[in-house]
């Protein structure tokens, strides 16, 4: 079993820093997964992760020997990338031992180690295949299969799902969901955009944002205890609401109001320097319910209703400049365009952030 561990680590091109002072420590047998907007240096963390990218600053450590001017194919670490990068003249069989004859196993050796991969990702019947005779979902399963083969210390996942269309993506994420099952001991990377392959996937998720690690934790934890408001944004769908309110009470609970009157008692610790301040009150759109009490959290009047059968998703119209607040209920709620209706939820499902972004609960 292999563990990661990146102290300080930071790239530049030139003057532009991209990556700054990142530290990880990743446990063996750990499925860690990067998420983040485009541009935000996760595939260049991963690159720099598997060698093909040169660190500029910091020490990354493999098993606690420190890797940065080590060559890539001396890490112990396999990839497999955005796109397939098969061999389209040679079959599926060929292009998963090509990499074991080049490093001059014996024949039964390589025989024994593809068939084994290719019973693992159910493509045995495929062996005899070109590429061109295989769906997506299958030539991505070759890539890992050819990964698999050379028992790599460490496994490098680049966006893999990302060129299938949206129903081989879910069957090919719960195939690398099982294939993580049946190889405990495999420490796996990562990166993606989608935060549902981040949520089902990862032991733990690394967010990042502009070059900088804002949150690392278990999947739930970043959902219900997020660091700050882009993680409350960037983590759930829809995402996070954040209504503009004001502290009215300090202390073990925090009390703040609403502009249309709503109120909520939230239950995180402030000082009595943040009585008045201006604050983000996030709620999810799951956790609101309508009621017809005085007692509620927020007003506004129904923009658009999603009818789905299984749920129904409100949008309320936008006040004030802020961003309009989503409600997503379950069941069947017949609610008609233009109704005004008083919104709450249960006060451990609230969150509170500062003027800054940053949560109550970390500061």
């Amino acid at each position: 079993m292999t563990s990661l561990s990146l102290k300080n680590v930071s790239k530049s091109y030139g003057t532009v820093e991209v990556l700054r002072n990142i530290n990880l420590e990743i446990e063996a047998g750990e499925l860690i997964v990067f998420v983040g907007p485009s541009g935000c240096g996760k595939s260049t963390l991963l690159r720099m992760i598997a060698g093909l990218e040169k660190i500029t600053g910091g020490t990354l450590e493999i098993d606690g020997m420190v890797v940065n001017d080590v060559p890539p194919a001396q890490r112990g670490i396999a990839m497999v990338f955005q796109s397939y990068a098969l061999y389209p003249h040679m079959t599926v069989y060929d292009n998963m031992a090509f990499a074991l004859k080049l490093a001059g196993k014996s024949r039964e050796e390589i025989d024994k180690a593809v068939r084994a991969a290719a019973d693992r990702l159910q493509l045995t019947q495929y062996l005899d295949r070109l590429p061109k005779a295989l769906s997506g979902g299958q030539r991505q399963r070759v890539a890992i299969g050819r990964s698999i083969v050379r028992d790599p210390k460490v496994f490098l996942f680049d966006e893999p799902l990302s060129n299938l269309d949206a129903a081989l993506r879910v069957a090919t994420r719960i195939e690398i969901a099982q294939l993580k099952e049946s190889m405990p001991e495999s420490t796996m990377v990562y990166v993606t955009h989608d935060q549902v392959e981040a949520m089902t996937l990862a032991s733990r998720i690394v967010v990042l944002h502009g070059g900088n690690v804002e949150q690392f934790g278990a999947p739930l934890d970043l959902y219900e205890r997020p660091a700050n408001t882009f993680v409350a944004q960037f983590i759930g769908s829809p995402a996070m609401n954040l209504i503009e309110a004001k502290v009215t009470a300090t202390g073990a609970t925090t009390s703040v109001q609403m502009a249309d009157g709503g109120h909520a008692d939230v239950p995180v610790a402030s000082e009595s320097g943040d009585s008045g301040a201006t604050v983000k009150l996030g709620v999810r759109p799951e956790d609101l319910t309508v009621t017809d009490s005085d007692d509620f959290l927020v007003s506004a009047q129904v923009e658009l209703v999603e009818a789905l059968g299984e749920t129904t998703v409100l949008y309320f119209m936008s006040r004030n400049g802020e961003p309009a607040l989503i409600a997503k209920l379950p069941g069947i709620h017949r609610i008609e365009k233009g109704t005004t209706i008083r919104l709450t939820a249960a006060p451990k499902k609230l969150h509170l952030f500062d003027s800054a972004g940053k949560s109550f609960l970390y500061r």
